[in-house]
């Protein structure tokens, strides 16, 4: 849905005053102004106003603002039924358990507010929605060939990797320079990639540095996407989803700094849905060290606001999340400052928050893709 004249439906909270507009003036009134009390556009408090406004109208209505993401709001009824609101701007997308809630949704919001009903989502800031009777499927076909287009890249070579095997990046100090503003726009544009393409995450966070080395690696992430320019996200439909979560590290394979990166992500069911590939704040001495860090940033950074988010949807939330390789018996041989970190993992798995599992096969390690350059 899409809300007409967005910032007009702001409240103002301060005193402001504006001219007389040209042919509203006001006879023998001319040296009076005018006292606001809604916002307009070009101020720089409509958008505040307007967001305060449409967050204190989904709260009177019982919806519960997401702490993590504060453009999502979620609301459960008396029956059990889940409903979901992402407000970007002026446009809202809901999604549910009962299509009754998205009637009786739209008749509430078009009572408030003059707004348009687009239908069913088919793309949404550069992500391109297909809707199936067996799932739903997301990617950025039209946004990658566009970047193509714009980097003169779409007769270039395929590869099958977005990275050469084994390849190490440095900071290049002395590395001959780039266009800092071509070399920006090209990361930035395929940082947004990453939306739907998590293969591409761990390449792209290497390359930092406007220099002809990282140009060279950047140009071949956008050969791979070539290639790959149809792939996405599948969410299938499913009544039996389990919310999984794995991790790994390397182990100092920074050139710079030496330290670890860490990789995790979640699924819903069979498809992610939340990923992270990070460097670690602090250089590890023993493997066993960087890959518990890499278990306690995806607990405290991923697992632990999925949890909370799924808990507060649901009365009785029965899934639980798996971390692949985070317990260890190495608590002895860990120096004291790192036992933080340990205890972090142990007290998770002693609230029933982690399960144990067994090292997952070779070929189930996706996580991998995040973490290391194959």
């Amino acid at each position: 849905m899409d809300l007409k004249s967005v910032f007009l439906n702001g409240f103002i909270e301060e005193e402001m005053y504006v001219q007389q507009p040209i042919g509203y003036v006001i006879k023998e009134q001319e040296n009076k102004v005018l006292i606001l009390k809604k916002a307009l556009y070009g101020l720089k408090q409509a958008p505040r106003a307007w967001n305060k406004r449409i967050d204190k109208y989904f709260q009177d209505y019982n919806f519960s603002k997401c702490p993590y993401e504060h453009t999502l709001y979620s609301k459960l009824s008396d029956n059990g039924d889940i409903f979901f609101v992402f407000l970007y701007v002026d446009d809202l997308i809901f999604i549910g358990s009962n299509p009754k809630m998205f009637e009786n949704f739209k008749k509430v919001m078009a009572r408030e507010f003059e707004m348009t009903d687009i239908g069913i989502m088919a793309y949404y800031l550069g992500i391109e929605v297909k809707q199936m009777k067996d799932g739903i499927f997301i990617h950025q076909e039209g946004y990658a060939k566009e970047i193509l287009k714009k980097f003169k890249m779409e007769d270039c070579k395929l590869v099958n990797t977005p990275m050469e095997v084994g390849i190490k990046l440095s900071r290049d100090k002395d590395g001959e320079i780039v266009d800092p503003t071509f070399f920006k726009s090209l990361v930035g544009s395929l940082r947004y990639l990453t939306c739907t393409k998590p293969d591409i995450l761990f390449t792209v966070r290497l390359v930092s540095r406007p220099t002809i080395t990282h140009f060279k690696v950047a140009k071949r992430i956008l050969r791979y996407i070539k290639g790959t320019l149809d792939f996405g996200l599948f969410y299938s439909f499913s009544n039996d989803f389990k919310l999984l979560g794995y991790c790994d590290s390397d182990w100092v394979e920074d050139l710079d700094d030496r330290k670890s990166t860490s990789g995790y992500y979640f699924l819903m069911g069979n498809t992610a849905f939340t990923w992270c590939s990070k460097k670690q704040p602090i250089v590890t001495l023993p493997t066993c060290e960087a890959k518990y860090v890499a278990a306690t940033s995806c607990v405290i950074l991923g697992a632990q606001d999925v949890w909370e988010v799924v808990s507060k949807s649901y009365d009785e939330p029965e899934d639980e999340v798996t971390l692949s390789q985070a317990e260890k018996d190495v608590l002895q041989a860990m120096r004291k400052k790192d036992q933080k970190v340990v205890m972090t993992i142990h007290h998770c798995l002693d609230d029933g928050m982690l399960q144990k599992v067994a090292s997952a096969e070779n070929a189930k390690q996706l996580w991998e893709i995040l973490q290391n350059s194959f």
